[in-house]
């Protein structure tokens, strides 16, 4: 069994949570320990565990991450009016080579989701975010991976694998189950123009930072479609984290990506959650705990709703244009919007997925004003 190579955690962090009040995170997480063992996976909600592999780090690690010392930030947090489950199941540690790290995490990671319980991952370096795409090949049949990142980590084609380049192995990787791949965030001055023309080219989405900055809101509906979410801890500001060497003076502010994190925890699609490149510092320790924290502050509130014009619960706005005829539903329990896209289909060849985006107000204000939502056009043309 791939939790047997689970490491406990380690008994300073567990010394530390028996001196919290009632109220603490700490007392009321279930805790992988060297004389209990694991603890039972039985209606956990989630799961966090740490990944102390960084060998494929593109900027290779002076040392490792402390994962002990973000779980004392996080256990010190206090909870909200939560009805989760939450599990602390320890750490993997480095296999004899990085192939056997990731084949431990994606048994974990496939292992977790067949109980239905929400990996919370913090590991080393990005490319974790490859083992975790292929823990869902026997559960799922396609895929929407959105990553939170200043950069879209394609890397060169000639290049093995790394934290920068793990996409171009999501991408070519068969079985091929991306079904779409979101970037949140990206900064042109890192990102080569091929990399920006093959996202266009996958009718990939890619928002950048001074458009989320600007209203974080959009962020929304990216991650209400996704199953995996990947955030590289270096689409955040420098000064956010209290690190500078591999970190850049612009970036997402903390209450930014904490929002994020609160978004990625409301999405009901949303099945794993990667928290990567963290260094060691006691500001970025803390801030990696609060995102974890909004994280699950979010599944608290998860709602599952499908649009339907037979539901009160939405109203159907069909919306004529001069190409298409655009089939909006709005929720009145969420004010969330989702669109029709015609060749998104179940019984597609292709996918599993309803016919349905998720989307903003904004964008059916557009379509009345005759303007096709970039999304939708890209939803549209991939179907095909």
């Amino acid at each position: 069994m791939a939790f047997d190579f689970l490491v406990p955690i380690k008994d300073k962090v567990l010394a530390f949570s028996e001196l919290l009040p009632p109220q603490a995170l700490g007392k009321n997480i279930f805790k992988h320990t060297e004389k209990k063992g694991l603890p039972v996976f039985a209606n956990a909600t989630v799961a966090i565990f740490g990944v102390l592999e960084s060998r494929n780090a593109f900027e290779k690690k002076q040392e490792k991450l402390d994962v002990g010392e973000i779980r004392i930030q996080l256990y010190k947090l206090m909870t909200g009016n939560w009805n989760s489950t939450i599990l602390d199941i320890g750490d993997v540690e480095e296999g004899d080579t990085v192939a056997d790290t990731y084949f431990v995490v994606k048994e974990i990671v496939a292992g977790l989701l067949e109980e239905n319980i929400i990996p919370i991952i913090i590991g080393g370096t990005q490319d974790i975010t490859f083992p975790t795409y292929r823990a869902f090949d026997k559960i799922r049949n396609m895929i929407n991976l959105v990553s939170i990142d200043s950069r879209f980590d394609f890397g060169k084609e000639e290049e093995l694998i790394s934290s920068s380049s793990y996409m171009s192995k999501i991408i070519t990787d068969k079985p091929n189950n991306l079904f779409n791949f979101s970037n949140i965030g990206y900064q042109s001055y890192f990102n080569a123009q091929e990399e920006v023309d093959l996202m266009e080219r996958l009718f990939f989405d890619a928002y950048r930072l001074g458009d989320i900055a600007a209203n974080v809101s959009l962020a929304e509906p990216v991650l209400r479609s996704a199953d995996i979410v990947s955030l590289d801890l270096r689409a955040i500001r420098a000064a956010e984290m209290g690190l500078y060497k591999n970190f850049s003076p612009n970036g997402f502010t903390g209450r930014e990506i904490c929002a994020i994190a609160r978004y990625a925890g409301i999405s009901d699609k949303v099945s794993l959650f990667g928290i990567y490149e963290g260094e060691n510092s006691i500001q970025a320790f803390q801030m990696i705990a609060q995102i974890i924290w909004y994280f699950i502050e979010g599944i608290s509130f998860r709602i599952k709703e499908f649009p339907s014009s037979q539901s009160e619960d939405f109203t159907k706005f069909t919306v004529p244009t001069d190409t298409e005829e655009l089939i909006f539903y709005k929720s009145h329990v969420t004010e969330r919007w989702w669109v029709e896209v015609p060749t998104i289909l179940p019984e597609h060849t292709k996918t599993n997925s309803s016919a349905l985006l998720p989307c903003t107000e904004e964008d059916y204000l557009d379509a009345c004003n005759q303007n096709i939502p970039e999304r939708w056009f890209k939803a549209y043309r991939k179907g095909l």
